[in-house]
């Protein structure tokens, strides 16, 4: 492969440019992980994709060099793997991460994976959120992890260490400032071989390209969530669109949280580590702000539809509603944090909004 001929290529401005074949783009990313070109030449096809916008073969070829570079380690079958942003939070709650203290419960595995802050929104990320939780994230081997998630149904990886050219490329990612098609492919390495995937995205224009990305991969069914700051999390105050993707078809549809009596405004707030943590265990304690009990509650009930687990995502709630009042979902978490090297949940501060009428 000769990069400068790469790099000519699809450097072209975008209408000058070309598309890479899969071949090309898997030759191209394999060098990359592995660090057999330079950082100029990286960052300068880094910047060219961009520009032109990956097509569906480069994407799956990125995915698939990172595939290749990590370590996967099927834990759970037929689990569900949650694929939200790198870059983290900065405006909206985190539901994803008590919602799958829910599904465990529910006895739906699930896969959450992520690392320290990226560009370009350098937000709270589940490394950051699992530290401020009194978790230590940064003595767990593979084995922990795996021994954690055998116990409770819910497996945390850290990506740059199960896929440590990710690691090595960081300093560059950070330097440039800008998301590249690194930010799509890390989170669709699926270190749990998942059967059942939701994803999320933040532009309408790759909304559609995911899905077609997505009828490439061999899950069951994948949803790619058009979510809160690109996250898998639906909003509990608009519809979302969806797509749905099984046996190679894919299907727009749109998730209404009115449909369930779930619709709430959202409140303002500063969206700190701290407070990411404190809103999750108040929603699995069961005296959480009504509006992020109801958003728990809904992206819980789709993924138990999602995952087949139920027949109706309505049911999906109302099996989800139950986990929560029950206090089942809030001891799963509790034992958890303790797998995870953690101790018990302490009692956080007592937010100023009212708790949850459920």
């Amino acid at each position: 492969m000769d990069m400068p001929h790469i790099l000519r290529e699809v450097g072209r401005g975008k209408r000058g440019s070309r598309d890479l074949n899969y071949a090309e783009a898997l030759a191209v990313a394999e060098k990359i992980l592995n660090q057999e070109v330079s950082p100029a030449q990286t960052a300068a096809f880094l910047m060219a994709e961009r520009m032109k916008m990956e097509n569906v073969e480069e994407l799956e070829a990125f995915v698939h060099a990172c595939r290749n570079n990590a370590d996967r380690m099927p834990v759970f079958q037929d689990g569900l793997d949650c694929a939200g942003p790198y870059d983290g939070r900065t405006k909206s709650f985190m539901a994803t991460y008590p919602a799958a203290f829910v599904l465990a419960a529910a006895g739906l595995p699930v896969t959450l994976h992520g690392s320290e802050p990226l560009p370009p929104k350098w937000g709270v990320t589940l490394p950051v959120l699992l530290r401020e939780a009194g978790m230590d994230i940064r003595g767990m081997n593979r084995e922990d992890a795996r021994s954690a998630a055998l116990r409770t149904g819910v497996m945390y990886v850290s990506s740059e260490d199960w896929c440590e050219p990710l690691g090595r490329l960081r300093p560059l990612r950070e330097e440039l400032g800008f998301r590249t098609v690194l930010n799509t492919a890390e989170k669709l390495i699926d270190y749990n071989k998942s059967s059942y995937l939701v994803f999320g995205v933040f532009h309408n224009t790759f909304l559609d390209r995911i899905a077609k990305l997505l009828t490439r991969f061999e899950y069951k069914r994948a949803y790619v969530v058009q979510g809160m700051e690109g996250s898998e999390d639906l909003y509990i105050d608009r519809p979302t669109r969806v797509y749905a993707v099984e046996d190679g078809e894919m299907k727009l549809e749109l998730i209404d949280p009115s449909a369930y009596e779930l619709d709430m405004p959202v409140p303002e707030m500063d969206w700190t580590a701290a407070k990411q943590v404190q809103m999750a265990e108040q929603v699995l304690r069961g005296d959480g702000h009504l509006t992020f009990v109801n958003q728990v509650l809904l992206n819980a009930g789709f993924r138990l539809y999602a995952a087949g687990r139920v027949p109706s995502i309505e049911q999906g709630i109302y099996a989800s509603k139950e986990l929560l009042d029950s206090g089942a979902a809030y001891r799963l978490y509790q034992q958890w944090c303790v797998s995870m090297g953690g101790e018990l949940p302490d009692s956080r501060a007592v937010s100023s909004y009212p708790a949850s009428s459920r």
